[in-house]
């Protein structure tokens, strides 16, 4: 078992990734209710949101899972969050997903944020690969993933709809051996 109850303070050129912190939720709503979001990551803008409230303010205390807020140094506001979960004990893997809302867009942000992540775990934990699922209609998350390291595992197709079109989504991976050959980007 992989134990991520002690949540990091990591601190980048462009971002700052820490725990959630109080007052952070009117800011993960912003990003909650961004259409570019909901589309990117196959979600409903239909929330409860006094749960989504509580399930934020409990991120802090899960041992088997690392969520992380990601803060632009520049403007000192969460723009996104950072999330690795789904331990697979027989593989040794985790899975990481990111979201950047509107405030945090085309600026390397979630380039740097990813990275960072990445080498956290790479560095602190013993895991053997980090996986991830990217929709096809998002080229700038896959150009990202690529571009740290991640390589094209299988494809599911026809995996989400919307708006009438099937989307397929890409599974990817990144194992500690090809992060350890390959460096920091």
């Amino acid at each position: 078992m992989i134990d991520l109850s002690h949540k990091p303070l990591i601190e980048g050129e462009k971002v700052i990734l820490r725990p959630f912190q109080d007052g952070d939720f009117p800011f993960i709503e912003e990003c909650l209710q961004d259409p570019e979001v909901l589309k990117l990551t196959g979600s409903s803008s239909d929330f409860d949101w006094k749960y989504m409230l509580h399930w934020y303010n409990t991120r802090n205390e899960q041992t088997d899972r690392l969520d992380l807020a990601i803060v632009d140094s520049s403007l000192g506001i969460l723009v996104g969050e950072a999330v690795v979960n789904l331990y697979d004990e027989k593989t040794h893997n985790m899975n990481f997903r990111i979201l950047i809302g509107p405030r945090g867009r085309n600026r390397g942000l979630g380039t740097e944020a990813t990275q960072l992540t990445i080498d956290y775990l790479f560095t602190t934990t013993t895991l053997n690969v980090i996986t991830l699922s990217v929709f096809d209609f998002n080229p700038r998350a896959k150009h990202v993933y690529e571009k740290i390291g991640f390589v094209v595992e299988s494809v599911d197709e026809k995996d989400f709809e919307f708006e009438g079109e099937w989307i397929d989504s890409i599974n990817m991976k990144l194992t500690r051996e090809d992060w350890l050959n390959r460096g920091s980007v």
